[in-house]
Formats: structure tokens, C-alpha cells, sequence
């Protein structure tokens, strides 16, 4: 149910156009003052406001109303607000309308004309908020687009839209965040998505892979070494926190941590205070920590593999990163992006969205760099890719990426019997493209 609110220091005014309002279904709610009508406004959901022009006794000027209406624009540019008017008020009223009041109603009103303007102005503000909503959501969605462009990330999905929204929004912070996922399904991309788009993005930006490490040497590597601390310490080296002092430190394969590490590492988080392998020296960093892992933290710790204080102090936000067998729509893009250019078929762009790629990203792009070494020219299919393919007397080509034509279109409803999900997998499009296309074709299809 709509609601409305009527501002008028007249009670029998707000008790008259309430009655009306209700018996048509609306809402209502009453002010009989400006200060009363912008608290209703700031705190509860209204869909139109009706108005007087005076609030004060032996006022006519329409300054009082002038005054809220302004107000009432600050608070909600969008919202319909119909000004009650005397004929002494008309000309503040036509200039209010003209500054984007939806329209006035003068002294005394028509019911059936009061009524009907609320109807339309209700529909229009709400037309207007759908608007202003799909423009915003449009505008957000470029914004991440091109964030996640500028560090390489590619994605179509639905799935890994969430999780970039994710990484935006924890990047204005300077909160731990633990990135999990498989291996191989962009983890590290994100470290760098949230980086490029924090406070720190100027500031220094360390990774250090844990699992890439010798265990003896994970220690020297995050905290740094005084010469002769182990055998190969010849001279004195800086740690990666020492390294990230004041910037952003990403430690993947966190997992892969021994204990000793995990309680220095602890001790950082929790102090910002640290020593050199082979000093005595206590030295102070201010970084903000950003870790990866593949592994299944929760069972570690029970495992007494990982600590449970320092999964806590890594772990205030994680984000999930879904293997790309999650992500179907992402295959395809990212085909596009290792092999700009080249053409493939049909049934080579369905066993590339099809196969559950068990390496993830990884897999995909070795896959391509397999392809342009094995097949520089001409057009690829499945084989080419060493996938599965389920029709492979389908050999119409066409480009990674681009669009499929309406005859393409039209002959893969024939084949699929007219089913969306089928015929999206068919010519490569997601189903909310496949629609699109559908529509500028006037393609009928079922629903």
C-alpha cells in the first residue's frame, strides 16, 4: 500500500483529503508542520507528498511552503509533491512546478481530479525510481567493469560480478580479507582488484607466495634476516612486512604457513611489532594484510594444522572465489581474451562452456597457449582445444565473442525445440544476451 503524506496546519483539511485517500487505498499520514514533515520524509518510505503554502496564522505569502518544498528535494529528489494552493499562492506555485514540484491543486479541490493526479504521479515517481535505479545499477556495473579491466581480470558471470562487487566495497577499508578458492580461479586477481582500488593503491604492494617457499626460509622471507642468522645468510636482508610498511602485504597459500611463522605472524597482527631472524631488535609495521588459500582452514584447525586466533585475525571478511565451472559465461570471455581474433565453431564455443575446467582459469589459459602454438591458423573447434564434443557435425564458425546471426539463431530454436537454455549454450550467449538478441530480431520464442 502506497503511502502519502498530507502537510496542513488545517485539521479539518487533513481529516477531509485523509478519507479520500483511504478510500481510494492509499496510506496515509499527517503533518501540520514542516519540522514534523521532513522527519516523516528522512525516516519512512512515502511515495508522494501533498502540501500547503503556509504554516503560520495571518500567512499568505507562500514562503513557508516554498521553504519545505526545497527541503523536501533534499531529502528525495525524486519524490512527487503536489502543492495545495489559494489563489493568492498561484504564482509561487507555477514557479515551484516549473522547479520540479509535480503539480498543484488550488483551494477548493475536485476529488476526481485530486484523485487521478495521484494515480499518474505515483505511476511516474515510481517509473522515475525504476529509472534512476537501472541507471545507477548501469553506472556501478561499468565502474567495476573497468576497475577489474585495469588489472586484468576478465569475467561474464554472475558469479564473479558478486564477488568483484565484494572486493570493491571491502577495498575502501583496511580490514584484513581472506580470499578462498581453488587453485588456479583468480584469487590473486582479486588481491590486486581490492589493492588498485584502496587507499593504499599508491602505497607499496608486496605478495609473497607461502607454498612456494622452503618452510626454513618462510620466516626470513615475511620477517627478514640479520648475516649468519642461517647458513646462506651472507648479508642482511628485509622482510616482506618491512617491504609492505605503510602499503598492503598479500600472503598466498596462507595455509601452507608452519606454526612458527603462524605465531609471528599473529604477533604482527596483533602488535605490528617483529624481529629478524637473528636479532634482537624489535621493529614496528603498519601494513594491511591481504591472504589467500585453497585449503579448508576449518578443518586445519581442528587438525591442529592451522590457529584458530590466527584465522580469526586474518579471516574479518572473506571472499569466495568460485571455480570456473561456476562461472560458465567466464570461459568464453576469457577464450576471447588469450586468442583475440581467432574464429571458432559452435560446437567448439559449447565444449568450452561445457567442460568443467578442473584447473580453473589456469587449465583455460594453457589450453589457449596450446591452441595458438598447435593451431596458429585458421578456424579451432573442440578438438583443437582436446574437448568433447557433442555435435560435431556442427560446423558453422563463427568469432569468439562476436555476434550470432539471426539465422543462427533461428536454426538453433528449430534444433533445441525452442529451449532458451539449450540454444544460449548453442550459439555461446548467456541467457539474459540470448533474450536481448531475441528481442531486436523479433525472434518469438518460448517463455
Amino acid at each position: 500500500m502506497k503511502k502519502i503524506l498530507i502537510v496542513d496546519d488545517n485539521a479539518a483539511v487533513l481529516e477531509a483529503l485523509s478519507l479520500l485517500l483511504e478510500i481510494h487505498g492509499y496510506q496515509v499520514v499527517t503533518a501540520s508542520t514542516p519540522k514534523e514533515a521532513l522527519q516523516i520524509v528522512n525516516y519512512q518510505a512515502i511515495s508522494l507528498v501533498l502540501q500547503d503554502m503556509n504554516f503560520s496564522a495571518d500567512t499568505t505569502s507562500g514562503e513557508e511552503g516554498k521553504t519545505l518544498f526545497f527541503a523536501l528535494r533534499e531529502l528525495n529528489p525524486l519524490l512527487p509533491i503536489i502543492l495545495i494552493t489559494a489563489w493568492t499562492e498561484l504564482e509561487h506555485a507555477v514557479a515551484l512546478v516549473k522547479a520540479g514540484a509535480a503539480d498543484y491543486i488550488p483551494k477548493p479541490w475536485d476529488d476526481v481530479k485530486l484523485i487521478t493526479t495521484v494515480n499518474n504521479l505515483i505511476a511516474l515517481g515510481e517509473a522515475s525510481a525504476t529509472h534512476q535505479s537501472v541507471k545507477q545499477q548501469s553506472t556501478l556495473y561499468d565502474s567495476a567493469k573497468q576497475a577489474a579491466r585495469s588489472v586484468g581480470l576478465v569475467y561474464e558471470s554472475a558469479a564473479m560480478q558478486r564477488v568483484v562487487d565484494m572486493a570493491l566495497q571491502v577495498a575502501k577499508s583496511d580490514v584484513p580479507v581472506l580470499i578462498t578458492g581453488p587453485n588456479g580461479s583468480g584469487k590473486e586477481k582479486i588481491a590486486e582488484l581490492i589493492q588498485s582500488q584502496s587507499p593504499l593503491r599508491h602505497a607499496a604492494f608486496v605478495k609473497v607466495n607461502a607454498g612456494a617457499l622452503p618452510q626454513e626460509l618462510i620466516e626470513a622471507e615475511l620477517f627478514g634476516a640479520e648475516a649468519g642468522a642461517f647458513t646462506s645468510a651472507h648479508k642482511s636482508r628485509i622482510g616482506r612486512f618491512e617491504a609492505a610498511n605503510g602499503g598492503t602485504l598479500f600472503l598466498d597459500e596462507i595455509g601452507t604457513l608452519p606454526l612458527s611463522g603462524q605465531v609471528k605472524l599473529l604477533r604482527v597482527l596483533q602488535t605490528g611489532e617483529f624481529e629478524k631472524l637473528g636479532s634482537v631488535k624489535t621493529q614496528h609495521t603498519n601494513v594491511r594484510i591481504i591472504s589467500a588459500t585453497n585449503a579448508d582452514l576449518a578443518s586445519d584447525i581442528a587438525n591442529g594444522h592451522f590457529r584458530e586466533d590466527l584465522f580469526y585475525r586474518l579471516n574479518v571478511i572473506e571472499i569466495n572465489v568460485p571455480p570456473l565451472s561456476e562461472r560458465g559465461d567466464d570461459a568464453l570471455a576469457l577464450v576471447q581474451h588469450f586468442l583475440p581474433n581467432r574464429e571458432i565453431s559452435l560446437t567448439g564455443k559449447q565444449a568450452i562452456t561445457q567442460y568443467p575446467w578442473p584447473g580453473n582459469v589456469r587449465e583455460l589459459e594453457n589450453a589457449c597457449r596450446r591452441v595458438d602454438i598447435l593451431h596458429p591458423h585458421g578456424p579451432l573447434n573442440a578438438d583443437a582445444f582436446g574437448l568433447p564434443s557433442s555435435h560435431s557435425e556442427d560446423t558453422v564458425l563463427v568469432k569468439v565473442g562476436s555476434e550470432p546471426t539471426e539465422a543462427e539463431i533461428q536454426a538453433a530454436l528449430v534444433r533445441y525445440n525452442g529451449v532458451i537454455a539449450q540454444v544460449a549454450k548453442h550459439v555461446g550467449l548467456s541467457r539474459q544476451a540470448l533474450y536481448r538478441r531475441l528481442d531486436k530480431y523479433k525472434i518469438s520464442y518460448k517463455s
